[in-house]
């Protein structure tokens, strides 16, 4: 890269800690149904309001020794972690994608599943603000952007969106009613069912098989680890959320080069 890729490469890991500190809010916030606008941020031990310096994404964790400067609580390692993440995340998507359009739609993609994980894993639910709103927004940009689906045309990239909303929903509700039916309790959260229409919206149909299987076989091999190592409560606090999310993140990071590789295989043995 040049002088210039590693500028906005950093400008970009910036852009997402920054983020990462709105996200620590929204998390915090969301749940408890208050504003992310206002009040200031402040320790949740004092009440006091954090100086600027003291919000600067991960280095202010750093410079403060994890401890709040006012009455030396402690600050959870999530805060920064969350921050880090996020950067990470837009970093990567701003590699695979660099001046592409596609970097909105991803970007905010990745917002939202940072926000839905973290939410989903403190209160075992998933904010309608990031699958409901998944399923609104996912559309408009397939409208704008119809190179999300691979075409050119706004009205095939809409309906490509549609149809990919319309399958992650359908199949992940079919799942939750039989398996509902068959194991007598809730085989899948109804969050789980609106985010993988979300998903489906802004990846389109190929992704959801993709996301399905991936998602699955992350759950059942992090499960199956918890359980050896002893930690079979962890196994169970773990909603299903957080592995939809990674395996969306993978796809979006080279999953879909990975399953046309797959299809092309397939398709050519077949052929064989």
């Amino acid at each position: 890269m040049n002088f210039i890729d590693w500028y906005f490469t950093f400008v970009v890991f910036m852009f997402g800690a920054c983020l990462g500190s709105f996200l620590n809010v929204c998390i915090y916030r969301i749940p408890a149904e208050l504003s992310v606008v206002k009040p200031r941020s402040r320790c949740p031990k004092c009440m006091t309001n954090l100086a600027w310096k003291d919000n600067i994404p991960i280095l202010g964790w750093i410079f403060l020794g994890g401890k709040c400067r006012y009455c030396k609580a402690p600050i959870a390692v999530r805060y920064p972690s969350v921050e880090l993440l996020t950067a990470i995340l837009f970093t990567l998507v701003w590699l695979r994608f660099p001046y592409d359009l596609l970097l909105a739609p991803y970007w905010v993609m990745v917002f939202g599943l940072v926000l839905g994980t973290f939410v989903d894993i403190d209160e075992m639910w998933l904010p309608d603000r990031c699958t409901i709103g998944g399923m609104i927004i996912g559309p408009i940009f397939s409208f704008l952007i119809p190179s999300m689906h691979g075409i050119e045309g706004h009205l095939a990239g809409l309906v490509q969106s549609l149809i990919g909303m319309a399958f992650g929903f359908g199949l992940f509700w079919s799942i939750s009613f039989f398996g509902r039916l068959i194991l007598k309790k809730d085989a899948m959260g109804f969050g789980d069912v609106k985010l993988m229409g979300a998903l489906g919206a802004f990846l389109g149909l190929e992704s959801v098989i993709f996301i399905t299987f991936v998602s699955s076989l992350l759950g059942a091999v992090i499960g199956v680890s918890f359980i050896a190592m002893g930690k079979r409560e962890l196994q169970s606090r773990i909603p299903f959320g957080p592995y939809i999310a990674l395996a969306a993140v993978i796809w979006v990071l080279g999953g879909s080069a990975w399953w046309d590789a797959y299809v092309n295989w397939v398709t050519g043995a077949a052929a064989y």
